[in-house]
């Protein structure tokens, strides 16, 4: 099966508090806020967007995924429906009528559509929206569905001492990954990251946080797998937001890697949260 391109084009996120939250992510992540017809506030800024909807805490209503062409989209709807799994019109109000909706082992909404607009100009600091990660209490259906089934591959794989499988990172394309699958005590949306691109610029948002009074709460550091510096910030509800910077690229024919379930493989500089 070949190789799955595509890239995370925004995330759905529910809240308690979706005006306050979205208001948050606008001010931090420099993007302008609007409200949608359904209650819904919508978060778009240079390379990055994100919608928050009512509900409870720290859970992802959907994530959207962009792929290359109408070709690419369609020919991974026939897959997806090929290998007997329902699609659904599409969550998104960012996408047109041709996305389509699919759900994963552990219920997560996937989207799929395909937008080819130019958000590179848009002004404030670059910081795409690259990747997010799930926790899950049962790994190998999840990693059945998005390699087996969407075509994804694994780049690095995490083990524990006894042997045992901790978390995969999953790419679909020439970066390292674009979403991550932790082992965890529920299923659960776990953080979600923006690319900046080099290090000079974890600086540069950096000093932009310190200026609107938001503190760093994890980094900067730098990750083994996938090699990228990195900090982490809280949002309203907790959620963790990643800035990272020189995320690795791969080619196709890259083995998987395996790392060991331990605090330097999450932080080579220092202190790591190791997901128990």
């Amino acid at each position: 099966m070949s190789l799955l391109t595509a890239n995370l084009d925004h995330l759905a996120v529910n809240s308690p508090n979706p005006e306050s939250i979205a208001n948050f992510y606008g001010r931090a992540m420099q993007m302008q806020v609007n409200q949608g017809q359904a209650g819904e506030y919508l978060c778009e800024g240079r390379e990055r967007r994100m919608v928050f909807y009512p509900g409870d805490a720290k859970t992802l209503r959907y994530f959207a995924w962009n792929v290359p062409s109408a070709e690419a989209l369609a020919n991974l709807r026939n897959r997806i429906e090929d290998a007997g799994i329902q699609t659904r019109p599409s969550l998104s109000p960012f996408f047109d009528d041709t996305a389509f909706t699919v759900t994963d082992p552990d219920g997560h909404n996937l989207v799929v559509g395909c937008d080819a607009s130019d958000r590179t100009r848009t002004p404030g600091l670059p910081a795409r929206l690259q990747h997010f990660a799930f926790g899950t209490t049962n790994i190998q259906p999840m990693l059945d569905f998005y390699e087996t089934t969407l075509g994804m591959r694994i780049s690095d794989n995490v083990f524990a001492d006894d042997g045992t499988l901790r978390s995969s990172f999953l790419r679909a394309g020439n970066e390292h990954h674009i979403l991550a699958i932790f082992v965890a005590a529920q299923n659960a949306f776990d953080h979600h990251c923006y690319e900046a691109g080099e290090w000079n610029l974890i600086r540069d948002w950096a000093d932009f946080l310190s200026e609107q009074d938001i503190l760093l709460d994890w980094g900067p550091g730098r990750h083994g797998p996938g090699n990228n510096l990195f900090f982490m910030i809280r949002d309203p509800d907790t959620n963790w937001l990643e800035i990272s910077a020189e995320l690795e690229l791969v080619t196709e024919d890259r083995p998987t890697g395996a790392w060991q379930h331990r605090e330097k493989t999450l932080n080579s500089w220092g202190k790591a949260y190791l997901r128990s």
